[in-house]
């Protein structure tokens, strides 16, 4: 009995909870200020604007000028104005596509009470049946549901973006439904980069938003973070481009081009922690550093023909090195099968090998750097991704310094590979060690300098 009268009570204060919301502004600007708090600026309502009026919408914003919160707002406020809709988001991966998830449970907390249900990581479910939903990244789980909008965030990073593409209007015929995506630039052989430049799509309203316009008091980009990022980019001039200005720029001697990383960017892969305990056959890669480069330790998955990122722990500058095969050696004894451990040791490397197998690391093995030893690593590296057999997570600082590293061709007609003064090429040279030392000994004669 007593149960049966909890239960009309709460019923009860549910409706009384719902008869004194107050409505939600129709105006989504309205609903930014007065109901989520935050005042946008002038090109978020400009971006606001232009998906109320458009079927079809793509903003190129330069980092940290607030697309996320304006897009997480945008769709919460039409799911809440418009019944029993359907909103899906993909994106370059899991991951990314549930990040915009917890964004939009971070704004639900601001809402009147008795409009949504319990905030769950993939999915946003609202009382009046609307439901804002992360997918993964496969166009054939877009050809299913019912949808009434799709967000696609990152769009130019995303590996499989035709046929992505080609699903999501399929699905949104069925609705006359909206689309926008965003994204920073990234490569031009992609749809988000034709949506800018082919006539074929002058439907979309666009809007495009340098560091200029973002910064404070236009924008929410401070001048102190504006300064620390020119700093870390000092030296990549490409990056600042794409990342700050939101214009497509490569140098034209990258050893690894745009297209060729986005490629081989698997949306279905993360990271394995530490702590996690797997099986599988395991090889790796370790990038020496200390005072003006971090130590890098890589970890691959052989699958078949593949070759899988699934682990990378780039240490802080000024690391000990002892900490550095402390974390090694418990990687190595947790996870068992890591078959060999190929380690840059040019300069002090040499030492830190041989303390790594006095100490029972067997799978440690060295390798001088020298011009014919990196170019034979970073070929390997290179036919892997253009073989499409390397599969890397979305993890935008690696898929930025794969970007990093350039080449030049000397006159006796050798590869002379370098990175931009005030760039770092770490996580580069460790996955390439890792994937290097997928190879068998007979495939690479001459070119180990092994310590025993």
């Amino acid at each position: 009995m007593k149960q049966r009268q909890k239960q009309k009570l709460k019923r009860l204060e549910q409706a009384l909870a719902e008869a004194f919301t107050p409505p939600i502004p129709a105006d989504p600007i309205e609903f930014c200020t007065q109901t989520l708090g935050f005042q946008p600026t002038p090109y978020q309502k400009d971006l606001i604007q232009k998906f109320q009026n458009n079927q079809f919408t793509a903003a190129r914003w330069c980092r940290q000028s607030g697309k996320t919160q304006t897009v997480s707002a945008l769709l919460l406020h039409y799911a809440l104005t418009n019944p029993n809709t359907n909103i899906g988001i993909v994106g370059p991966s899991w991951r990314q596509t549930k990040h915009v998830i917890r964004r939009i449970n971070t704004l639900l907390k601001r809402l009147p009470k008795g409009l949504y249900e319990k905030p769950q990581q993939t999915a946003v479910r609202l009382k009046n049946n609307s439901i804002i939903e992360a997918f993964p990244n496969n166009p054939e789980t877009i050809r299913g549901p019912t949808l009434h909008v799709v967000y696609a965030d990152e769009f130019n990073f995303i590996p499989n973006d035709k046929e992505l593409y080609d699903a999501i209007l399929f699905t949104l015929s069925a609705t006359n439904g909206k689309f926008i995506c965003t994204s920073t630039p990234w490569h031009t052989d992609s749809i988000f980069w034709r949506i800018w430049h082919d006539p074929a799509y002058k439907d979309y309203a666009k809007s495009h938003i340098t560091h200029q316009q973002a910064t404070e008091p236009n924008g929410p980009l401070k001048q102190e973070i504006l300064q620390k990022i020119k700093r870390q980019l000092e030296g990549d001039q490409w990056r600042w481009q794409r990342e700050m200005q939101a214009e497509w720029a490569e140098d034209q001697n990258t050893w690894l081009t745009q297209a060729l990383i986005t490629n081989c960017i698997d949306p279905t892969l993360e990271y394995i922690d530490f702590n996690e305990t797997v099986q599988g056959e395991f090889y790796a890669g370790l990038d020496l550093g200390k005072h003006q480069d971090p130590s890098v330790l890589t970890v691959v998955k052989i699958e078949e023909s593949s070759i899988k990122l699934i682990h990378l722990h780039r240490f802080p500058l000024k690391t000990p090195y002892a900490t550095v095969i402390g974390y090694t050696k418990t990687l190595w004894g947790r996870w068992q099968t890591i078959h060999k451990i190929l380690i840059d040791m040019t300069g002090l490397g040499e030492y830190i090998v041989e303390d790594m197998q006095n100490i029972g690391i067997q799978a440690a093995e060295g390798v001088k750097f020298t011009q014919e030893t990196k170019q034979q690593i970073a070929n390997w590296l290179k036919q892997l991704m253009t073989e499409k057999r390397l599969k890397i997570p979305y993890d935008p600082e690696l898929i930025a310094e794969l970007n990093i590293e350039r080449y030049q061709l000397t006159k006796e007609g050798k590869i002379r590979l370098t990175h931009p003064e005030g760039t770092h090429d770490d996580r580069f040279w460790s996955l390439a060690l890792a994937t290097y030392a997928t190879r068998t000994q007979t495939q690479q004669p001459n070119l180990w300098v092994i310590t025993k």
